[in-house]
């Protein structure tokens, strides 16, 4: 059964307390500021034994019974959880809180070894003792055992499902698989095969791509570095509204219990991810078929995004060959984090009108 997971729900809050914005109400829907929101965070059997995953939850207060077209479940990337991004307050509202604000069922999951789930033995010894650890399938297995929950739990037979950057590959994979249980798939980032950057990435996050350990510590400096990386100079000091980035790093690293013993603090992430992406997505073998996806896809990406370049989105788009009907759009001014910076509402509104719409194949 279901259990409130209180330490991990008590931190991301303590971490988003500190946040505060001085910001025009124009910014915040008066919808989803005015609207009653109810939220429980619990963890739910993985299927493996002593695995156990976060998921958080959010919906219109009163309301328990949702059709498939509203009820969305989420999921992160490569490095962070999904919480400290998909539900950290930004002008008192965030992601999580706007898409419930519009009726929706809103869910996100974290993979093991991220965020509020249960971390692998592996990551309680050095990193160099194992080999990398999460991979894909792994994230894929989890996602399904979320999705399946929240299916049970609505007694519904399909739901909308969203990923962010490695995200996108566990929920591609999963749809792929179960489009029976997919309604529409949205793309936030999509990873596809890179050209020639995918060692230029790995480092990037911290690690060698020939020493790749069983996960890999990251430093609050080189996160901040690696979301301004492809930002033009005289654009960075405005991308993120003000108090963002100690927000979601204080909140993000509060997620891992060893961060803080580090000096800096250091979180920790899997390197299963890298190990695909050297597998896999830099060697011209893709790790699933976009073209056995066969629901509505929304493709959403950022002029800035210097971790999946826009190249990849474009050619991922040309792989979606059977859904009866895709959409690919390109924000300006936005990085692989434009969730939460100054454009961040063209993003919700763009996903939004997506979600929202009951047949764009419609004359009228």
């Amino acid at each position: 059964m279901p259990f409130i997971h209180s330490i991990v729900a008590r931190a991301f809050l303590a971490a988003a307390s500190v946040l505060f914005f001085v910001a025009s109400a124009s910014v915040v829907p008066a919808r989803a500021a005015d609207m009653k929101l109810e939220a429980e965070s619990y963890t739910i059997p993985s299927g493996d034994p002593g695995i156990d995953l976060y998921i958080r939850h959010k919906h219109p207060a009163g309301v328990e019974t949702f059709t498939p077209d509203k009820i969305l479940l989420y999921v992160h990337g490569a490095t962070y959880p999904s919480e400290t991004a998909f539900d950290l307050p930004i002008d008192g509202v965030s992601m999580m809180d706007l898409i419930a604000s519009r009726g929706y069922d809103v869910y996100l999951v974290d993979i093991r070894g991220y965020g509020g789930s249960t971390r692998p033995p592996e990551m309680d010894l050095p990193a160099a003792e194992n080999k990398p650890i999460v991979h894909t399938d792994v994230a894929v297995h989890d996602f399904g055992a979320a999705a399946d929950h929240i299916l049970s739990k609505r007694k519904v037979s399909k739901l909308d499902v969203m990923g962010w950057s490695w995200g996108t590959s566990t929920v591609g994979a999963y749809t792929s698989t179960h489009n029976d249980k997919v309604n529409r798939l949205v793309l936030y980032a999509p990873l596809w095969l890179f050209r020639n950057d995918a060692a230029a990435m790995a480092t990037a996050m911290g690690v060698q791509a020939d020493k790749l350990g069983g996960y890999r510590m990251v430093s609050r400096a080189s996160a901040k570095d690696r979301w301004l990386k492809g930002v033009p100079a005289d654009k960075r000091d405005d991308l993120i509204p003000p108090g963002v980035f100690d927000a979601w790093a204080d909140a993000t690293f509060a997620t891992d219990p060893e961060a803080g013993r580090q000096n800096p603090p250091m979180l920790r992430a899997p390197n299963g991810v890298i190990d695909d992406v050297l597998k896999y997505w830099s060697s011209e073998k893709p790790f699933y078929d976009p073209g056995k996806i066969t629901v509505p896809t929304l493709i959403i990406h950022a002029e800035w995004d210097a971790d999946l370049p826009s190249y990849q989105a474009q050619a991922y788009f040309k792989e979606l060959t059977h859904t009866p009907y895709k959409r690919f759009v390109e924000l300006g001014e936005g990085t692989h984090t434009v969730m939460m910076e100054k454009n961040r509402m063209q993003f919700f509104r763009e996903i939004m009108l997506f979600l929202d719409e009951k047949d764009p194949l419609a004359l009228k």
